[in-house]
């Protein structure tokens, strides 16, 4: 309540007495507006009484400084130094128009020692109070008995108060307050503008202060830890971002340990500190001297209108081509803006590597200015593809032709400009064109107004503007977008993969190339497409292995086919228990017979018996004492492989051309598919440069990464030039990480050049689910992998349901890289048909020939992974449903997804389960299914009832 006239008068008196007293200043209490007004007449009685006088407001909350400058005070006090003011509400910005003098502690209610009982957390209190309150206002005032914390001091004369104060005090801040004063007295004593940083609750409390006035030269960066008990760590980014730019760097010349704040780290305040860093007014970057900017300005006028954003599909760079197979087309679109409101034209353009000339089309538009073309891949190999974009003179033309004629405006002046557009294009014309040209001007200019402007908006005439165009503005994507057209095997195959040594039947005879191809019926009939051998190359026995990866190998164990080399030879030899090359070759004719194409693995790997480490020892890397590193894989250890050193001094670039002419050696034998082995640990220069040479000369030779690696490394092989790679899909086995990793796969950016191959297990990885899940197992990850992708593989033993595991491993047990086996390829329980089946349905279904295609649908039950394949028509729909449990029956509601078609909810469709042949109808959205571990799958064939 404002003060009435008695309580006034009786305040004016006193204020007068307190001046002849010679009392030199004089805080108000004005707790609003009204009290303020009421206190002027009492202030304007003061100055007349001491023209010196300092007189003060005291308010509850930030108050209307030009209120009380205009009821004649000099300043006010504020509790802004109280580190809960700016925990709850931080005032506004804003610059101050009175100097604030700053309170540690609230003036009324509990004392800030009443609050805190422990010593050391009171006394980090008090010093944040009091070094926050000296930072943020242009003088101090401090209760009686602060310096020693004082809960309360009993009435009686100063002295007495003091004395008690000084005796019961838990510690005494007299330094420290004597070092605010001082601070205070080094900082202007003009009012400052401060404003919050920091959220209100935030762990550290950040106010920035700046000098008043239109462009300050200097800003205080204060930072309060809010919590007394821990360190809190300052993110600058947020902070600086608030900054703006106009102050920097921050630093505390002062502190005890000097430090900037700066966006490229944190900076950690000690429990309860009160940090105050300064920071100069920051200079902005140069600018361009003025001849530069002439430079930019001749550059500017010629730069392009239009622009070409956003082209896809694309790698994330052009030296990295986008991967199709021979025979689809390419989708192009392109995002094409132009200033103004004229029409912009867009043209597709392409051309085969080895062809000079560009093909082109005009690109449609789609929508939000988004454009889209196709162009077809008609034969292996390289093509290169770019969008070019004009502003379309006569399309605009014509368009503001037609909305003045709609508008019925006189169109004299727009007849006499189309001619003159007609007349410009002829004489740049040549051919059929200016031809057509002249033929459509023949009689113009005599011809009737109607008969001129039919001529103007004829289809005829706008098809031959477009022809004659001569593209104002134009812009050419460069460099183009190369594309990679393989062939099929590189996007759809299915692998089958075996040891030939452990063919023969018998684990102790040594298998051969003849007893591989006593297997080739068998595995055609099972559907595969691909006969794919680890190693066939002579085995070191320095360091070899023995079963299960002992050290202690049997003087008849065969040893680990990946270390590669021995008196026999390296890696353009074969192994002499396997054949001869002539024995190869005829295992490829027969295998090629019976539909299948041989794949090898290219490991870059040597045993110490490998016979360069006597002809080249320069491209090994030799340890002090002169011994040889073998390679490691941590915790892994291959003692009986050595690695060669890809850029000793002696191996560029002799190593690098004998591995090139190594692939380029079994090419001629007729092998065009290579699984190679751990490529991420090769440099990536080396692939690049490899693949692209071999392919240069044969493109259908396919690369298959086996990269168990992280994400990007594995990204960055497809780029450089690997058609397929192995995935994470082996260790993928519940339904959310199923469903994520397909659509990164799917719809991301690696949809582009990436291609999974989607293997089930392999010789080096029993994966835990198969060990653990039985039959049913095997038939998930069977079902999963022929239908999620175009390329799936799996490795002999599989289709017998083969999951002994050394224990606690991922490995086999008696794994055939370290012996012979002998495979009862009859054995009970076996999914012989299962997959043979499976592979029947990829064949037959083109929806199946990639991993693109693919849309997951609600199945209401986590143990149910339902999904859809669809060929880019739609001309063939596959509808899965997979149970990922291998041990219980599980039951779900589908919903069937017949929006696809424009079908309503009650619509129907006509299926057909592929695994049983069994065909009926579905009406309606929700349908129910149970799948059985026996068969936990089905793969179901739709089309809307209606086209049966």
């Amino acid at each position: 309540m404002p003060p009435d006239d008695a309580t006034l008068a009786r305040l004016a008196e006193s204020v007068a007495a307190q001046c002849r007293a010679g009392v030199g200043g004089i805080i108000c209490p004005a707790s609003s507006p009204d009290a303020a007004r009421r206190w002027s007449e009492v202030v304007a009685g003061a100055r007349a009484e001491n023209g010196r006088l300092w007189l003060a407001a005291r308010t509850d909350r930030e108050p209307d400084q030009a209120r009380l400058r205009d009821c004649g005070f000099d300043a006010y006090v504020s509790t802004a130094g109280a580190l809960e003011t700016w925990l709850r509400s931080p005032p506004g910005p804003g610059p101050r128009i009175l100097p604030a003098i700053t309170c540690p502690e609230p003036l009324d209610g509990p004392r800030l020692a009443a609050r805190i009982r422990h010593t050391p957390l009171l006394r980090r209190a008090y010093l944040r109070s009091l070094r926050l309150a000296a930072a943020v206002g242009e003088g101090l005032l401090l209760p009686m008995g602060f310096e020693f914390a004082a809960r309360e001091i009993p009435a009686g004369t100063a002295e007495d108060e003091l004395r008690w104060a000084r005796q019961t005090a838990p510690f005494d801040l007299t330094a420290e307050i004597a070092s605010a004063i001082a601070a205070l007295g080094r900082r202007s004593d003009r009012p400052a503008a401060l404003r919050g940083l920091s959220a209100p609750g935030a762990t550290v409390v950040a106010l920035l202060r700046t000098e008043t006035g239109p462009r300050p030269e200097r800003a205080e960066l204060i930072l309060a830890n809010a919590d007394l008990q821990r360190p809190s760590v300052v993110q600058p980014a947020q902070l600086l971002r608030d900054v703006g730019g106009d102050f920097g760097p921050f630093s505390d010349p002062r502190g005890d340990a000097p430090a900037t704040l700066d966006g490229s780290r944190p900076m950690t305040l000690d429990p309860g500190e009160t940090r105050v860093l300064e920071a100069p007014r920051a200079a902005p970057v140069a600018a361009a001297p003025a001849r530069i900017a002439e430079l930019d300005l001749a550059r500017a006028v010629r730069a392009p209108r239009v622009a070409i954003e956003a082209v896809s599909p694309s790698p994330g760079h052009p030296r990295f081509p986008v991967k199709r197979i021979a025979g689809e087309s390419v989708r192009v679109e392109a995002d094409v803006v132009t200033d103004g409101h004229e029409i912009t034209a867009v043209a597709l353009l392409w051309r085969p590597e080895d062809e000079e000339s560009w093909r082109e089309m005009r690109m449609a538009p789609t929508g939000n200015d988004r454009w889209a073309g196709e162009f077809p891949l008609e034969r292996m190999g390289r093509y290169l593809f770019a969008v070019e974009a004009w502003r379309d003179v006569f399309a605009t033309f014509s368009s503001d032709l037609r909305k003045k004629q709609l508008a019925g405006l006189d169109l004299t002046v727009e007849i006499e400009e189309g001619r003159l557009l007609l007349e410009g294009a002829r004489d740049a014309a040549r051919g059929e064109i200016r031809a057509g040209l002249e033929a459509l001007l023949a009689g113009f200019a005599e011809a009737a107004p109607a008969e001129r402007l039919a001529r103007l908006q004829a289809p005829e005439t706008a098809a031959l503007m477009a022809w004659a165009d001569r593209r104002p503005f134009a812009v050419r994507q460069d460099p183009p977008q190369a594309v990679d057209a393989e062939r099929r095997a590189a996007g759809f195959a299915s692998w089958y993969e075996l040891f030939p040594r452990s063919q023969s039947g018998d684990p102790s005879r040594h298998g051969t190339f003849d007893d591989v191809i006593r297997r080739l019926p068998a595995i055609q009939a099972m559907g595969f497409d691909v006969l794919y051998f680890p190693p066939i190359h002579p085995i070191g026995r320095k360091n070899r292995k023995g079963r299960n990866n002992t050290l202690t190998p049997g003087p008849d164990d065969p040893g680990s086919p990946y270390a590669i080399g021995s008196d026999e030879g390296g890696h353009d030899a074969i192994h002499p228990q396997l054949g001869t090359i002539e024995d190869f070759r005829r295992l490829r004719d027969a295998a090629a017979e019976h539909g299948l194409e041989l794949a090898l693995d290219f490991a870059i790997q040597c045993s110490p018996d490998h016979p360069w480490l006597r002809e080249h020892p320069g491209w090994f890397s030799w340890r002090p004492d002169g011994s040889i590193r073998y390679a490691e894989n941590p915790p892994k250890k291959y003692e009986d492989i050595v690695n060669v050193e890809f850029y000793a001094e002696a191996a560029v670039p002799e190593l690098w051309r004998t591995l090139r002419d190594i692939v380029a050696f079994w090419v001629g034998e007729g092998v065009r598919l290579f699984r190679v082995d751990n490529p991420h640990t090769k440099p990536f220069p080396f692939w690049e440069w490899l693949i692209a040479d071999i392919r240069s000369s044969d493109p259908g030779v396919v690369f298959l990464a086996e990269a168990f690696t992280r994400p990007k490394v594995m990204y960055r092989l497809a780029k450089i030039g690997f058609s397929q790679s192995y995935t994470y899909f082996t260790w993928r086995n519940g339904k959310a990480e199923l469903t994520s990793y397909l659509i990164e796969l799917t719809t991301t950016a690696p949809k582009d050049f990436f291609r999974p191959h989607f293997f089930v297990n392999t010789p080096d990885i029993n994966p835990q689910f198969l060990q653990t899940s039985g039959r049913p197992g095997f038939l998930i990850r069977a079902a999963l992998a022929t239908t999620l992708s175009g390329l799936w593989g799996m490795y002999n033993g599989f289709e017998l349901c083969e999951a002994r595991a050394l224990p606690g491993k991922e490995e086999y047990l008696d794994s055939e890289k370290f012996q012979l086996r002998a495979w009862d390829l009859d054995r009970p329980g076996n999914i012989v048909a299962e997959i043979t089946r499976l592979n029947r349905i990829r064949h037959a279904n083109p929806a199946l020939h990639s991993h693109l295609g693919l849309t997951f649908y609600n199945a209401f039950n986590e143990s149910i992974l339902y999904y859809g394949k669809a060929t880019p028509d739609r001309g063939n729909v596959l509808l899965v449903a997979v149970n990922l449990d291998p041990h219980r029956p599980q039951e779900a509601d589908l919903e069937i997804p017949l929006w696809e078609w424009g079908l309503p909810d009650h619509g129907a469709l006509a299926a057909e389960e592929l695994m049983t042949g069994r065909a009926f109808t579905w009406h309606g959205k929700i349908q129910h299914i149970r799948l059985d571990p026996a068969l936990p799958f089905a793969i179901w064939r739709v089309r809307p009832a209606q086209e049966v």
